[in-house]
């Protein structure tokens, strides 16, 4: 007959004690982790909207200036600053454009709920030529149109990341 001592009894008793909260610090690990990656994949999603928004306030910027060369009505061009394209945002109710002294690029971007007041959105439009040598005056037919957009991204969230600066800029021909 086998007989089982007390003293294996006991260390299997032990062994069973030692294993308690480990499920506990895991599952508050595995949680940290998740919950940083979750708001870096939101502040990621931000950052995309931030930029799509100013890439699309570039082309409203160009094709304006493409529209509004010298042989429409209403010119713009080529001297900047170009109040029509890189001047103020409009405010509500207003049209931004040619004598409005509102512009269409921070105009554009206010509605996507970005701060452009200030020097917060910097907008610097370019005229030059298609080929050389260059058709005068530059916002005539073929010349080009250039439209740069910056805006600081400050994170949403923060945690220690610094404020990006975002560029985003069109180009396009004249066309009037």
């Amino acid at each position: 007959m086998i007989q089982v001592s007390s003293h294996a009894g006991s260390v299997f008793k032990l062994r069973l004690r030692s294993d308690r909260g480990q499920a506990t610090i895991e599952f508050a690990l595995v949680v940290i982790f998740l919950m940083i990656m979750v708001l870096s994949i939101v502040e990621m999603i931000f950052f995309m909207n931030t930029y799509n928004v100013l890439a699309d306030s570039a082309k409203e910027g160009v094709r304006y200036a493409i529209v509004h060369g010298t042989h429409n009505s209403q010119p713009s061009g080529p001297t900047c600053p170009c109040a029509a394209i890189d001047g103020p945002p409009a405010p509500a109710g207003t049209v931004p454009g040619y004598g409005s002294g509102y512009g269409v690029v921070k105009t554009f971007a206010q509605y996507s709920l970005h701060d452009v007041t200030g020097t917060k959105m910097t907008v610097t439009v370019t005229y030059g030529p298609a080929d050389s040598p260059p058709v005068t005056p530059l916002n005539k037919t073929p010349n080009r149109v250039q439209v740069v957009v910056a805006y600081p991204y400050k994170p949403f969230f923060g945690m220690g990341w610094p404020t990006i600066t975002v560029n985003a800029a069109a180009e396009g021909r004249i066309m009037n």
